[in-house]
């Protein structure tokens, strides 16, 4: 996800109306016909639509400013002005609209194809033959039309999957997720290497199942220590977690507690989401005493113990995520 923007303020406006006509019916046999204005058109509409394939908010951060058009004026013969063209603000799933002011949500978008209509055009006005009475059967005057709306929004978004893998730094996070889906993160070894969340799709017969790999987690990250407070929203959707322990760590089950804390910290009820306790990097030497530790001090979790390296795990890990993902429908 180059370029990965999950957060932009934007401004919009709905279009004018057109302003009515003044006219009067003038033929070679009717050289004192009535008045024939035509109604201004409608100004077009701010309108918010969902697409799959947006998976940041990249687009919007770059142009920042969307108008709708506006109405055409009316005109001669009672002909009504043209509706201007909706201004179309195409969004990835998950997107999460609010006042910047106050910060209350105005809109969650999260169905493909959902269209939210966030600002009404401005009404034509009428043209001067709606104005001619048996007093005055010649108006010289037509309505103006309505003026469109501006308003600054704040756009966020909360990525969507199915299950999210959560984990310190270095916990082999991205290596499972290249190893699992078709997703290609950035694999290094160094702290914060993923800076970006990145989704893969895993696919198993039963069905797919969407993967999300947030930025490491470290102690302090729900009071912006790290990288951990600017990711941490995109686990909000998640319907379970994976949690994932570096095996070779000196104390395991204290990053459990790391990872526990900073969840319900973040958000009330995140650390409750059904989860799985996944001891990562099998391989080396020292991984059967932390597993043993995990065991020991979480006697009431699932924990499965896997290397992306050798494979090892790897199938009932699958077979794992898929009951997750199940039970979470």
């Amino acid at each position: 996800m180059n370029g990965f923007v999950d957060e932009t303020t934007i401004v919009v406006s709905s279009g004018s109306g057109g302003n009515g006509a003044v006219s009067f019916r003038r033929e070679k046999y009717v050289p004192r016909g009535g008045p024939d204005g035509g109604d201004g058109g409608k100004g077009g509409d701010v309108v918010f639509a969902v697409r799959s394939n947006l998976k940041t908010l990249s687009h919007l951060k770059l142009k920042r400013i969307f108008k709708a058009a506006d109405g055409g004026r009316g005109a001669r013969q009672k002909m009504h002005g043209k509706d201007g063209g909706d201004a179309i603000i195409a969004v990835p799933p998950g997107t999460v609209l609010r006042d910047p002011a106050t910060g209350e949500p105005v809109a969650d978008l999260t169905r493909e194809g959902e269209r939210f209509v966030f600002l009404r055009g401005g009404r034509g006005g009428k043209g001067n033959s709606h104005y001619a009475t048996s007093v005055n059967q010649a108006p010289r005057y037509a309505q103006k039309g309505v003026e469109g709306e501006s308003r600054q929004l704040k756009a966020e978004l909360h990525l969507i999957a199915d299950v999210g893998l959560v984990g310190q730094p270095n916990a082999g996070k991205s290596t499972l997720l290249s190893v699992l889906t078709n997703a290609h993160p950035l694999i290094a070894d160094y702290p914060f290497t993923t800076r970006t969340p990145s989704l893969g799709l895993l696919r198993l017969p039963e069905r797919d199942v969407i993967l999300a790999d947030i930025p490491g987690i470290i102690e302090g990250a729900s009071q912006g220590r790290g990288l951990g407070l600017q990711f941490l929203r995109h686990i909000e959707r998640c319907a379970a977690l994976l949690y994932l322990v570096d095996l070779s760590s000196k104390d395991c089950p204290g990053t459990v507690h790391v990872l526990e804390e900073e969840l319900a910290t973040y958000a009330e009820g995140l650390a409750a989401r059904p989860r799985l306790i996944v001891g990562t990097k099998l391989d080396l030497p020292e991984a059967g005493e932390g597993l043993a530790s995990l065991a020991g001090a979480f006697p009431t979790d699932r924990i499965l113990g896997i290397s992306s390296f050798s494979r090892d795990g790897l199938a009932e890990l699958k077979q794992a995520i898929l009951g997750m993902a199940g039970k979470a429908e």
